[in-house]
């Protein structure tokens, strides 16, 4: 096993946890355990004798409550109690060991436990992380009302004849993939051609679109076919439509309104049969006021908007946890560690939902992309998770905000593990369970980077105020047991 946490103060329990985990957390009590367990998703829990049947029962109950499933083992001492393991199996624990005399069984109660969750992880489909009525036509991750009512809006343009259509929405909200849902709706058989209407200069852009005839202009040593007319029956997506120049945006009003047009330098009318979508991240009306775009064209394009919430909209918090599983589970980026790190920390999952999110769904998969390059062990934990800042926003909420000047993980290893220990009062089981490590490698780590309690302090305090007390000169290194 990967992780287990051990609520014993028994050294014999403890070491015969070493032998069938990698990493162990030890807890002193329920409380402990419970706080322990949210925060690095342990395989196993392993309890001593000192607990009864009724304190499993209270802690999986709670457990049960904060939606956590982790399997439990109760050890017990070498005397006899007639009718005890059948109590402990009762409450919800999945199997008891009678002392010394049955430790021999725990290797295969252990397999027994650890084959059921891999089972059923393998299982999982990729449409579990879609809204249930359109996972097998529209790939969007999410089940908040919000993406559901933007769900609603796609399958009601597709069902239409609506055309153009119009999607609007922040930079990395998923344009495209809506553009392509319509499609895939609408006309599933035919071609889907999608155009960026900002990589292209104004000629070789008009030039793509509708094709231009042999010796229309210098370098036309042969006729092209626009992709308007590629399209055929199918779609043309005109991605940030807004940088289109104004006089292009005269010619594309008139194939809406005409539903033909002529190559460049051409006489023949060519029809266009193909459902033209049109993205933009700007604000379209302001465009307009600021003259960079054609008022006609707008109230051509705007007949049924498609609005993409972005990920800080009320409500789409909740798609951020089922985006971070679905990227962490289709990423190639590591081809090595494809099925290894199965899932993220509850700590990493709560920096992700206190982010903003200004590049929304697509910073969010570059994240998760980043964590998997940078995680060693099978969970994705806060150390791993490094989120750039917002351009000249200096606010600060914690370590998920700072700017990452550098990818140096030296540097944001020592600050996470020197905010850890901060924020738990230099409790070294709390603060390894934090940052979802063993106390041993809490201490290596200390010692590695030459934390000492007193700087920390003198950081954290700045100037010394009048009638405090000053810190140590010889500020003692922390000793994790």
């Amino acid at each position: 096993m990967r992780r287990i946490v051990v609520v014993s103060g028994q050294d014999q329990v403890q070491k015969l946890a070493h032998k069938i985990a990698q990493e162990v957390f030890v807890a002193d009590d329920l409380a402990e355990a419970l706080d322990i367990t949210e925060t690095v998703s342990p395989d196993l829990l392993v309890f001593d004798s000192r607990f009864s049947p009724d304190h499993i029962r209270q802690f999986l109950d709670t457990t049960d409550k904060n939606q956590i499933s982790v399997p439990v083992i109760v050890i017990g001492d070498d005397r006899n109690h007639p009718g005890l393991s059948e109590d402990f199996i009762r409450m919800g624990a999945c199997d008891y060991i009678c002392g010394k005399q049955d430790y021999s069984r725990l290797q295969e109660i252990v397999g027994r436990i650890t084959d059921k969750p891999k089972a059923a992880q393998m299982q999982t489909s990729l449409s579990d992380f879609f809204a249930e009525q359109y996972a097998a036509s529209v790939k969007m991750v999410g089940r908040s009302k919000a993406l559901r009512d933007q769900l609603k809006m796609i399958k009601l343009v597709a069902d239409s004849c609506c055309n153009p259509v119009l999607i609007v929405g922040e930079t990395g909200t998923g344009k495209e993939l809506a553009a392509k849902a319509v499609h895939l709706l609408r006309h599933s058989n035919e071609q889907f051609i999608a155009v960026n209407c900002a990589a292209l200069t104004a000629n070789l852009l008009e030039s793509e679109l509708f094709g231009h005839v042999k010796g229309s202009f210098t370098g036309a040593d042969r006729e092209k076919t626009g992709l308007l007319e590629l399209a055929g029956s199918g779609t043309i997506f005109l991605d940030e439509i807004s940088e289109m120049p104004m006089d292009l945006q005269a010619k594309l009003l008139r194939v809406l309104q005409e539903k033909n047009f002529r190559k460049v330098g051409g006489t023949s009318t060519i029809p266009c049969n193909a459902t033209i979508i049109a993205s933009s991240n700007r604000n379209l009306q302001k465009q307009i006021r600021a003259g960079r775009f054609r008022r006609d064209l707008y109230y051509r394009l705007n007949i049924c908007p498609i609005n993409i919430a972005p990920l800080r909209a009320p409500g789409r918090s909740e798609d951020i946890k089922l985006l971070a599983e679905y990227f962490l589970k289709t990423s190639t980026i590591c081809p090595e560690k494809a099925g290894r790190i199965t899932s993220l920390t509850k700590l990493a999952l709560e920096a992700l939902q206190k982010h903003a999110w200004p590049g929304n769904v697509r910073e969010l998969s570059n994240v998760i992309e980043r964590a998997i390059m940078l995680e060693t062990t099978d969970k994705i934990g806060l150390s791993s998770i490094m989120i750039d800042s917002p351009p000249n926003d200096e606010s600060s909420d914690g370590p998920t905000n700072d700017h990452v000047t550098n990818f140096s993980l030296e540097k944001a290893e020592r600050e996470l593990i020197s905010r850890a220990l901060r924020e738990t009062g230099w409790q070294k089981t709390r603060a390894a369970a934090l940052l979802g490590i063993t106390r041993a490698t809490l201490y290596a780590k200390v010692k590695q980077y030459n934390i000492e309690k007193g700087l920390l302090v003198k950081a954290d305090c700045g100037k010394q105020t009048p009638g405090e007390i000053p810190a140590t000169h010889h500020s003692e290194s922390v000793a994790v047991p």
